[in-house]
């Protein structure tokens, strides 16, 4: 009867210290290349080993880990095939 009184009161006392607790989680964050803070649900395009690919900062097991998304890397080159040519492709115009 003691441990069943004993363990009522740890339980009480528990409860009533523990409200007053404060417990934040942790900042969790990937670093780039450079060690810089890449903030979770970023994507980026990450070359490793030769390869890119799209990688997305998520957490896994309660680690912060890049996860590939896509093969390959979209590119914003603003690149013409043509030399910047207008009359490249002229015959697709009708007149």
């Amino acid at each position: 009867m003691k441990w069943l009184l004993s363990i009522i009161l740890v339980c009480a006392a528990t409860s009533v210290f523990g409200a007053d607790a404060k417990v934040s989680p942790p900042d969790c964050y990937c670093t780039d290349k450079v060690g810089a803070r890449v903030e979770l649900g970023t994507m980026v395009c990450m070359s490793v080993g030769g390869r890119d690919f799209i990688a997305r900062c998520e957490m896994s097991l309660n680690n912060p880990m890049w996860r590939e998304i896509n093969q390959g890397c979209l590119s914003s080159d603003n690149q013409t095939l043509d030399g910047g040519n207008p009359m490249a492709h002229s015959l697709l115009v009708d007149a």
